[in-house]
């Protein structure tokens, strides 16, 4: 039988291969990074890849509503409104099909905007009425900065509120927020496990991760119109008083 022979790399030149190599990745990645930083950033969360409560932002001084929407008052007395941090994750980069110009009023519970991924829409409602005194133009071209930093860059519109105390009286603030969001998260997993789901797979518990039930993110975008209108109704759509 043929005798196979044993070299110590080390005794050898291919221990500088494997250093040199090994820098010339090195130099790639740091390359790739400093040409374009928001593509690598968008690769890591890939990597990770993975949606619980405990990744969602919840900044305190901001009032939620159970539509998924924020409002904050600033110090001048204007707001400003958008789609909270669990909306964007569940979708994942979308773009705006309907954006207010400033000067139109906005009622609490009419439209605020409409998104779009690959063709499935969804409607997200006002959290407050008011004036448009600005809407955030960067959002057409960047729609990306909703994912990055949906409650300080990327803000829908800036509002003159016109019964500000009275339409956020019941909404969501701090602590209180922040439960509301994990239980929003488990809600999720069991619309995703339950009836709309079963339409689609028999073995629905598959979009989950083995490792901790945990949901993969922007699992939205892989899933259907039919289950992206069940969303609607079941997330977004004004059921109660408070909203």
């Amino acid at each position: 039988m043929e005798e196979f022979s044993r070299v110590d790399i080390f005794d050898t030149k291919g221990i500088e291969y494997i250093f040199v190599i090994g820098y010339l990745l090195v130099l790639i990645l740091f390359w790739n990074v400093a040409r374009n930083p928001q593509r690598i950033i968008s690769q890591v969360r890939k990597v990770i890849n993975t949606l619980s409560a405990s990744i969602l932002r919840v900044p305190q001084g901001i009032y939620f509503n159970r539509n998924h929407t924020w409002a904050h008052l600033g110090e001048t007395g204007t707001a400003k409104v958008g789609m909270d941090d669990f909306l964007q994750h569940v979708t994942g980069n979308v773009t705006f099909t309907h954006l207010k110009q400033q000067g139109e009023a906005l009622q609490k519970g009419e439209l605020l905007t409409e998104i779009d991924r690959d063709g499935k829409r969804l409607r997200v409602f006002s959290p407050i009425s008011g004036e448009i005194l600005q809407t955030n133009e960067t959002l057409r071209e960047t729609p990306g900065i909703l994912n990055e930093d949906p409650y300080d860059r990327g803000w829908i519109y800036r509002v003159k509120p016109s019964a500000w105390v009275k339409e956020t009286k019941a909404y969501l603030l701090a602590e209180e927020a922040s439960e509301w969001s994990k239980r929003e998260m488990e809600r999720f997993k069991e619309f995703l496990t339950g009836g709309p789901m079963r339409k689609f797979s028999t073995e629905p518990s598959m979009i989950m991760l083995q490792d901790g039930g945990e949901i993969r993110e922007n699992i939205l975008s892989e899933l259907p119109d039919e289950v992206w209108e069940n969303f609607q109704e079941e997330f977004l759509n004004l059921k109660h008083p408070e909203q």
